[in-house]
């Protein structure tokens, strides 16, 4: 089975199992015969799993449909997402990986890429997700007198961990305490593997593989995921903790007092780096990231591009530009040298080599990085996004300019808020950032009660959700899930 609902804007995560399961083996099946339909006989993918019990089967059977296709599949075993994109760079190949990433044990999902791990493109994965109901309900064309294509097995994770220590050599550091945890997540298995030649003395937390995440959700960006990690850098002091979801492809900063380092600090710490190594060269940021970066950026002599939310026009303004690195306010971060893909430990190596070489702690060294008031993420149910955006721009017409390319954007003089709807539920995100706190507050504030009054009625999804309206959620600066 293949519920309509587990096709994304960018992948595919649904419930496997359970009673109101969304897809199984069996769709899983037609979903790599239309892949492979899509692909054409006699090519070769690369196909990888995280650690989550439906994994397996679902590899199996989606490897099984694109063979029956007469496409070659290579298998990598498990991996991290940022694993794959090096396989596929490396072999100059497609590649898929079975994901669900920061979603809970019973969810899984599939992320794919083109050759040189290129993004597929949207107008793909609709052509796809066509195909894959029609192989479901059994109504597609059986393949054409094409023998089948050939599995095959490689273990690449040398090859991956040499490609990092190539691009952020971490000799000469002093000697660093760094707490990690992988929320027992990939990253279990690939950041020992990848520190074990560095001078760093690791404090590993739920680094055994385990999808059904006994000790906490695989999302950093929650709060509560990380406070594990924070209390475990100021028992332990340690000089820096990093905490990865479950596929380990974005990776959040915490400093030696425990606190959490904004994603966009991160993004302008990286950046000044690589312009460093590259003087000139071209950034890219989402709408949503501190405009910090772009103030540090044009100060490095750097350019700046800006693209919507998301890896996928991420990646494709990364190549677009030949930009040197992309960061986004969800800790993804994105290097044109490793095929311009998101690597949450490659970041994380960034932050050892910085922080390694300098005589400061990390909360010093960010310190100049972060120059705004910031509300962090702020999630509203809501029954109709776009007419709820439409209130609030109407509202704020004069105050500021008005951008629409990605939701909702208005950059006043000293301020700005961003408002877009999820691809996923019926929530508006809000992030707001100003020079000054009370400014921001304010901002923040006037958003809110519009959103609140244009919800407001007998009919309103708001209306259990108590004083508070319709505020769902509040997670903390620079964070947002699409």
């Amino acid at each position: 089975m293949l519920a309509d609902q587990i096709f994304k804007a960018n992948d595919i995560r649904g419930v496997v199992g359970g009673p109101r399961p969304e897809w199984d083996p069996a769709g899983a099946r037609a979903l790599g015969s239309a892949y492979g339909e899509l692909l054409g006989p006699g090519h070769t993918v690369v196909v990888s799993r995280d650690m989550r019990a439906s994994g397996p089967a679902l590899e199996q059977a989606f490897a099984e449909g694109v063979t029956g296709q007469g496409v070659n599949v290579i298998r990598i075993g498990l991996a991290a997402t940022d694993e794959l994109w090096f396989a596929s760079g490396f072999l100059d190949l497609p590649g898929v990986q079975f994901t669900a990433s920061h979603n809970p044990a019973e969810y899984n999902g599939v992320k794919f890429c083109q050759a040189q791990a290129q993004p597929v493109t949207p107008e793909f994965l609709v052509e796809l997700a066509d195909l894959a109901r029609r192989h479901d309900r059994g109504e597609a064309d059986p393949p054409r007198g094409a023998a089948p294509g050939a599995q095959s097995r490689r273990d690449l994770s040398a090859e991956y961990a040499a490609c990092l220590h190539s691009l952020v050599p971490l000799e000469g550091i002093r000697r660093l305490k760094v707490v990690v945890d992988a929320g027992n997540g990939m990253a279990g298995r690939t950041v020992p593997a990848v520190l074990a030649t560095a001078d760093v003395e690791l404090v590993g937390l739920y680094l055994d593989l385990d999808g059904s995440f006994p000790n906490h959700q695989p999302s950093p960006l929650e709060p509560e995921n990380l406070v594990d990690a924070q209390r475990a850098v100021r028992r332990q002091g340690a000089d820096l903790g990093l905490v990865f979801d479950g596929d380990a492809d974005r990776c959040v900063v915490i400093d030696e007092r425990g606190e959490v380092v904004p994603a966009s600090a991160i993004a302008a710490l990286i950046a000044v780096a690589e312009l460093a190594r590259e003087p000139g060269a071209t950034i890219v940021v989402n709408t949503i990231v501190s405009h910090a970066v772009r103030q540090i950026v044009a100060e490095q002599g750097g350019h700046v591009v800006e693209s919507r939310v998301g890896h996928t026009y991420v990646k494709a303004a990364m190549a677009r530009h030949r930009a040197i690195f992309g960061g986004e306010h969800s800790a993804h971060y994105y290097f044109r040298d490793f095929w311009g893909a998101d690597t949450g430990l490659l970041a994380g190596l960034h932050v050892l080599s910085q922080l390694g070489r300098a005589a400061r702690p990390l909360s010093q060294l960010v310190a100049r990085f972060t120059r705004f008031a910031a509300s962090g993420e702020i999630n509203s149910t809501v029954r109709d996004a776009a007419a709820t955006m439409a209130v609030v721009a109407a509202a704020f017409a004069g105050r500021g300019e008005a951008r629409h390319d990605d939701g909702l954007k208005i950059v006043g003089p000293d301020w700005w808020f961003s408002l877009r709807a999820s691809n996923t539920e019926p929530l508006l995100r809000l992030n707001v950032e100003a020079e000054a706190a009370d400014r921001m507050a304010a901002v923040r504030d006037d958003v809110l009660r519009l959103i609140h009054e244009h919800e407001a009625g007998p009919t309103s999804l708001a209306d259990s959700g108590g004083p508070s309206g319709p505020v769902a959620s509040s997670k903390s600066a620079e964070q947002e899930v699409s």
